[in-house]
């Protein structure tokens, strides 16, 4: 069952009213996640959690919640706690591909299933459930939708492509998907600069402030994440080129998450074209993974979230499945 978007807001202002929903028998009810994340360091994460939770609490579940800052030697030891206090399952966000192996042994050990949210280990022989946007395919969609609306304003365009973390695999697809199709239009676009962020906001904005003055004609810019879009527009309007779509200077733009940033940008017509993560989706993949677990069920170990992409064009149709308009509407009450 796929939690209702029109509850969703109100998860957000209080997660504990989802518990008062009335809850189907069940024979998992009463099961106890764990849910481990690395950090709540964006808008993704942190609504991630909220739809995990409320989940959770509508399949009659409780949650225990760890934090890990970044130290995967720290997260490994928190998997530990969680075996010795029994849960029932444990969604896991790693701090790395790698060092993510032992926790999948100290979970196997105890024969709790682990399931990766969003981010996948490397792939190995133990057992795991990994939960993965097709970050690839979603930026294709994402920046091919931007090509096309270049082709249809006509002229030549300079990109600037931001790229997150390159030693995270959503970073690595996420810039091969976009230069899947810079490369197959380079009659139209010519990428001038590749700014590797890390996920860092201090870095992306010197990176894009030095690619605008090395190339003050970029009209074209892709950001890797959505928690990025505000540094793109204090960029831009430091640089005199921070314009609505149809207004003169306008840089067409594209974003990746599907946050509140990015949905408030696409109304504002700031933003172009977005690519939405599906947070729903992925956290019923996660959810029916651990119920077919414990039915003895076989579970593929990659489970995939297609994504899709939302311009101003498609928003009024598609924003319902937009995770970020629900946070945007919650905030913006």
């Amino acid at each position: 069952m796929q939690i209702n978007r029109r509850q969703f807001s109100a998860s957000l202002a209080a997660v504990a009213t989802v518990g008062a929903i009335p809850r189907p028998a069940q024979a998992e009810e009463g099961k106890k996640i764990a849910l481990m994340f690395d950090a709540f360091d964006s808008d993704f994460w942190i609504t991630g959690n909220s739809i995990l939770k409320a989940k959770a609490k509508d399949n009659g579940w409780t949650t225990l919640e760890t934090i890990s800052n970044r130290d995967q030697n720290k997260q490994n030891d928190q998997v530990k706690a969680m075996v010795q206090r029994k849960v029932d399952g444990i969604v896991f966000i790693p701090t790395d591909d790698n060092a993510a192996i032992p926790a999948i042994r100290t979970a196997n050990a105890a024969n709790i299933p682990i399931v990766f949210f969003n981010r996948r280990p490397t792939p190995n022989d133990n057992k795991y459930v990994a939960i993965q946007a097709d970050n690839r395919k979603i930026m294709q969609m994402t920046v091919s939708s931007l090509v096309d609306i270049a082709k249809k304003q006509g002229g030549k365009y300079k990109a600037c492509l931001l790229m997150g973390d390159l030693g995270d695999n959503n970073a690595v697809a996420r810039r091969d998907g976009a230069l899947d199709v810079f490369d197959a239009n380079k009659d139209l676009v010519e990428v001038v600069a590749r700014i590797a962020t890390e996920w860092n906001v201090d870095k992306a904005f010197a990176g894009l402030t030095n690619a605008i003055q090395a190339n003050p004609d970029i009209n074209m810019i892709v950001s890797p994440s959505d928690s990025q879009d505000a540094v793109i527009e204090q960029v831009l309007k430091t640089a005199g080129k921070w314009h609505k779509t149809g207004e003169d200077g306008h840089v067409l733009f594209a974003g990746f998450d599907g946050d509140q940033n990015g949905y408030q940008l696409l109304s504002a017509k700031y933003m172009d074209v977005n690519g939405v993560q599906n947070l729903f989706y992925e956290v019923d993949l996660t959810y029916n993974a651990f119920k077919d677990i414990w039915a003895g069920k076989q579970v593929d170990k990659m489970l995939v979230d297609p994504g899709f992409a939302i311009s101003q064009a498609t928003l009024e149709t598609k924003r319902d499945d937009m995770w970020g308009y629900h946070v945007w509407k919650e905030k913006n009450k």
